[in-house]
């Protein structure tokens, strides 16, 4: 019995560890506590800042905000009588919670066939690329979060026609987004020498 109990043992260890390294950080209003629980995730931010020019706060508070760092966040679905599961009220998936349409347009402007939305670094790679679109398309700077996030929820042509002006409340997460945005670069500014000169080589 204890021959059997010390691999079973092992193997819980292990499966604890991988779930804890692919679950949402523990403090997802702390961006230096991100960076210091996700291993990688503060390089892959500098690496999309460098390709893209976002800065890293902005796309960062966009992910905060769509899926809470949840590689597999989904929209909730409706329940019917209280218990029938009906269907979900979009395609939204991943990370950066990227509509299916939305994302096979990625795939296809980039050339970038491999890249999945439950993978970090690809999703990031996502949100760069659609703030890009939205900055180029809308005439918006990539450091105007809020208005950035507006065109993130309602798609280039829906800001333009101002879809977002009768939402009330799409404009208290926008604002929601700004901050935490504002709040990220704070604190990575007084946290960014903490992750060592390695971090910058790619």
């Amino acid at each position: 019995m204890a021959a059997i109990g010390k691999p079973l043992l092992l193997l819980l260890a292990v499966q604890l560890l991988v779930a804890c390294a692919s679950g949402p950080p523990t403090r997802p209003d702390n961006v230096c506590s991100i960076f210091s629980q996700k291993y990688g995730w503060h390089r892959a931010a500098l690496k999309a800042e460098k390709k893209w020019g976002v800065p890293k706060h902005v796309s960062l508070a966009i992910m905060a905000q769509e899926s809470s760092f949840r590689s597999t966040a989904r929209p909730p679905r409706k329940y019917y009588l209280g218990f029938i599961p009906g269907p979900r009220p979009s395609s939204a998936y991943g990370y950066a919670q990227a509509l299916k349409g939305t994302w096979k347009e990625y795939i296809s402007a980039t050339g970038e066939y491999w890249r999945e939305p439950d993978d970090f670094v690809d999703a990031l790679d996502f949100i760069n690329w659609y703030v890009t679109a939205a900055s180029d398309t809308n005439k918006l700077k990539v450091t105007d979060t809020y208005n950035i996030y507006l065109n993130y929820h309602e798609g280039l042509a829906g800001f333009r026609r101002g879809t977002y002006e009768k939402k009330a409340w799409l404009k208290k997460v926008a604002q929601k987004v700004e901050r935490r945005a504002q709040q990220y670069a704070v604190q990575y500014e007084g946290c960014k020498n903490n992750f060592g000169k390695r971090w910058l080589f790619f």
